[in-house]
């Protein structure tokens, strides 16, 4: 125990050196086996087992360089608001509108109601003598540009007679009731054969009346406007020139540009 004492240093640097005999001996074994992890990695990565390709799909690379192709359209029209900053009006109460394509000047103009405007003809009486028949027929124009016209007038014609409207072509009557006259005239503006008799006149509608309101000013229009009437709204005034069974059609005085109404739906220049 006293010479274990005494040269232990001997007996540690005697464990220390055995330990590196063991690891210079291991050195050969660990050098090999390296070596042999290396040249199988750079033989599976020179030879990878890589599976064959499939159909490839290249679909979405040939739209996206179809589209690359597509020129870029870029509007700057309204909604856009980078050249067109929003305009704000006021109401004739007070409160603020925002003016848009859709709700100041004639696109917000509303049709509330449309009637028809007939072009009647009427057999209202006859004389019937040896000679033929003498016939007071009825005419009333609703959608005449004169107003005289829009109430019956009446004139006496026979088989034959021509006048502004028409021209009476037939006459035929039962022979055991004489007075049960169907008359055929010819309409002027047409061509159109009518028949008449006293049950059965004959209607055409040949215009359209219109009510009108413009919600921004608070604004309806007195009813049934023409085509003709004028119409200030909007600060500007506006001719119906057109009435149709779908649409009406405005033409601005200041530079004659056309906007179209059309029912239940905005206006469109």
């Amino acid at each position: 125990m006293e010479v274990l004492k005494k040269h232990y240093e001997k007996v540690l640097l005697g464990f220390v050196l055995l330990g590196l005999a063991v690891a210079v001996g291991f050195l050969p074994f660990k050098i090999s086996s390296e070596k042999q992890s290396l040249g199988d990695l750079i033989n599976r990565l020179s030879n990878p087992n890589a599976k064959p390709l499939t159909n490839i799909d290249l679909a979405g690379p040939d739209k996206l360089l179809k589209d690359m192709t597509m020129p870029a359209l870029v509007s700057f029209s309204p909604p856009n608001r980078l050249f067109n900053p929003m305009q704000w009006q006021k109401a004739t109460d007070g409160h603020l509108i925002k003016v848009d394509s859709t709700n100041v000047g004639p696109n917000a103009l509303v049709i509330t109601n449309r009637k028809e405007l007939y072009l009647i003809v009427t057999l209202d009486d006859m004389t019937i003598t040896e000679g033929g028949g003498r016939y007071r027929i009825g005419v009333k124009k609703e959608a005449s540009s004169n107003p005289k016209e829009w109430a019956k007038t009446q004139k006496y014609c026979k088989v034959g007679d021509k006048n502004d409207t028409f021209i009476v072509r037939e006459a035929k009557a039962p022979q055991d009731n004489p007075t049960n006259v169907v008359l055929t005239v010819e309409l002027n503006d047409t061509g159109e054969q009518a028949k008449v008799s006293k049950e059965k006149p004959f209607k055409r509608i040949d215009g359209y009346t219109v009510d009108l309101k413009y919600p921004p000013e608070n604004k309806a229009f007195p009813p049934g406007r023409r085509v003709g009437t004028t119409l200030n709204f909007n600060g500007e005034d506006y001719n119906i020139v057109a009435i149709t069974e779908k649409e009406v059609v405005l033409s601005a005085k200041s530079n004659q540009k056309k906007w179209t109404v059309r029912y239940g739906a905005s206006a469109a220049p």
